[in-house]
């Protein structure tokens, strides 16, 4: 999995921060979580082709977070984008969407399917699961979880012991399927091991609320916002924003491995204060910036 930050700032754009984009690289899927204004550019300059993505992940409707899906479909679509673009959101969704298409005059309008997400499991397939839960904002809000399926890796030694070669019943192994080699029955269970998948975990506008714990809970990677440093607490409960301090302090209670800072207030000019407020509680955490990359 690689994870590409294509904007971090909060409500207002900054010189050097893009409006609110995630995407997560694997395999063939590109997803993209939110849109902010400009973010078809912040892709082009990443070197990321836009025929790249195959699902939008929306949090929520507030405009930093959705514009800049208008542009990227129309630029799609130019792009000669051939397959169906998924799009999923918060209950509300579908509405929004026939909004759009109301209001923007496309020249093609690309094959679109979108899904309104409640909670729980909304897709599987044989390598990813993708999970969502509300959070507690001040409209309706979700935050998700892209989780790698674990994989079968072969026991070499224990299938070289046998003198199973290469071959198609490494892969019958590999698939959870037990075989039979030289008359004898060779079991998965001791052929081959569960390799657990990564879990990322995407938390976006909130305050901290059951639903940011039930996803974040053992993640690897935590990306949350931290739109104020902790002397703003206050002003975190009047907008329904999470601290840096209050990132770090879901970090360490979910046991994440590593937490990634991100949708900055364009009051702070760099992010050490918020760094360190929440390096306080949580030890294992940076602050993104855009066109950051994290490999997993």
């Amino acid at each position: 999995m690689q994870i590409l930050f294509l904007g971090t700032s909060s409500m207002v754009p900054t010189k050097e921060r893009n409006q609110s984009g995630v995407l997560i690289i694997y395999g063939s899927e590109g997803i993209l979580i939110d849109c902010g204004e400009g973010t078809q550019r912040q892709l082009k300059v990443a070197g990321i082709k836009l025929t790249k993505i195959t699902k939008i992940l929306i949090s929520h409707w507030h405009g930093d977070h959705v514009l800049g899906i208008p542009g990227l479909i129309q630029s799609m679509s130019a792009s000669g984008y051939e397959k169906t673009l998924n799009i999923y959101g918060p209950v509300g969704t579908k509405k929004f969407m026939e909004k759009m298409f109301g209001v923007f005059l496309f020249d093609r309008r690309i094959d679109i399917c979108v899904y309104e997400v409640k909670k729980g499991n909304f897709f599987e397939d044989r390598t990813l699961v993708l999970e969502a839960e509300h959070l507690n904002h001040n409209i309706e809000t979700l935050g998700y979880n892209i989780v790698e399926k674990g994989k079968r890796k072969i026991n070499l030694r224990f299938v070289k012991k046998l003198g199973i070669p290469e071959g198609p019943l490494l892969g019958k192994l590999q698939e959870g399927k037990s075989i039979i080699w030289e008359g004898k029955k060779v079991g998965v269970d001791k052929a081959t091991n569960v390799v657990k998948g990564k879990r990322i975990t995407i938390i976006s506008d909130t305050v901290p609320c059951k639903g940011a714990d039930k996803l974040a809970k053992n993640s690897d990677l935590l990306v949350c916002e931290a739109t104020y440093a902790s002397n703003l607490e206050n002003k975190g409960e009047e907008h329904s924003h999470m601290t840096a301090k209050q990132a770090a302090e879901l970090a360490n209670r979910s046991n994440v491995k590593k937490l990634v800072l991100t949708h900055f207030s364009a009051r702070y000019k760099n992010t050490r204060e918020l760094e360190e407020d929440a390096r306080n509680c949580f030890g294992n955490v940076l602050c993104a910036k855009d066109f950051m990359k994290i490999n997993l």
